[in-house]
């Protein structure tokens, strides 16, 4: 890169922030610290797109502490709203999600009758609606439900609300989205209908975090717990509660700039900068085993049937072993 393209990225950067940015105040400091750093040469020794990418994210970052503000360099898998979406673009994205299963890992029904299901990735509700429904249908008669979202790195608050809303009975109010202004700009409920069959709101769920959980991840476990619909196990996630798109600058670089921010209606609050903090915190390899453990005790307590309850305390004595094998000799 020479120092015109150097120049034309940052202030376009520059300009992005301070018109898009979910917090003014914040963004017209970010605007100026930009624009000085580039007059005093601070982006001068960056001859490579992918080196000026990655020292623009670092200086966003450390302006903001928003670890949702990054800028990327190459094609993106995803159209940015700077852009007009053709038919090809729509076919390349159905191709690009439909080789992840929309987000959907591995479904089954673990011993003891526990349902599990892997979510990577919240991916658009109307790409995401038939393969969730397809899952949370295959799990419906489960006695428990444990999802996995350690490693979801997030996606679309709507898909948040459709997964959710296989939990609930009843119509229930999780989270709301604020913009510039501070007024709210999305409300997002449970759907009291859904394509196939609910898991229901009478059988306990937990959710698997770890520091790989983030964004919508994280959403989906504070929205959970605020509603003492789940028990969260495992780590502290990642602590990114900004909504936003990624924003073309020049060229092929874009900058993933929030325009929003969350707020929880029993909370008051949302988990930026901290991160959701799990009910029962372990390390994020033995979560799923830990969740099984409590899932089990819970049935166990509530289990008249002499057949059944022995399947689980057998059930149990092999999670323990398998508990103390993954902690290791030293116990950790």
């Amino acid at each position: 890169m020479n120092a015109s393209s150097r120049t034309q990225v940052v202030n376009a950067l520059a300009d992005k922030m301070r018109d898009l940015y979910v917090f003014p105040e914040v963004a017209e400091e970010i605007n100026t610290a930009l624009r000085k750093k580039l007059k005093d040469g601070g982006y001068d020794s960056l001859k490579y797109a992918v080196g000026l990418a990655s020292e623009l994210t670092r200086d966003l970052q450390m302006f903001s502490h928003d670890l949702h503000l990054r800028v990327d360099y190459g094609a993106l898998p995803f159209p940015s709203p700077d852009d007009v979406q053709t038919a090809d673009d729509e076919a390349i994205t159905l191709k690009l999600l439909k080789a992840s299963n929309f987000g959907v890992g591995t479904t089954e029904v673990l011993p003891g009758n526990i349902g599990y299901l892997q979510l990577d990735a919240f991916a658009p509700a109307k790409y995401a609606k038939q393969t969730i429904s397809t899952a949370m249908t295959r799990l419906a008669d489960s006695a428990a439900l444990i999802i996995d979202m350690r490693q979801n790195g997030g996606g679309d608050p709507e898909t948040v609300a459709l997964l959710s809303s296989y939990l609930f009975d009843k119509r229930t109010h999780l989270s709301d989205s604020f913009g510039r202004q501070g007024k709210p700009e999305e409300r997002f409920w449970t759907d009291k209908k859904v394509s196939g069959s609910k898991f229901g709101q009478s059988k306990p769920v937990y959710v698997l975090m770890g520091r790989r959980t983030f964004s919508a991840g994280e959403r989906f476990g504070y929205d959970l717990k605020s509603l003492k619909r789940a028990t969260l196990v495992g780590e502290v996630s990642g602590g990114g509660a900004h909504g936003g798109d990624y924003r073309r600058l020049n060229g092929n670089f874009y900058a993933f700039i929030p325009d929003r921010h969350t707020i929880n209606p029993i909370t008051k609050s949302d988990w930026e900068g901290t991160g959701v903090i799990p009910d029962v915190p372990v390390p994020a390899k033995t979560a799923l085993l830990v969740a099984q453990r409590l899932a089990l005790q819970t049935l166990s307590a509530t289990t008249k049937n002499p057949q059944r309850l022995q399947l689980l305390r057998d059930r149990l004595i092999e999670l323990d072993s398998q508990l103390e094998l993954a902690a290791g000799p030293d116990g950790k």
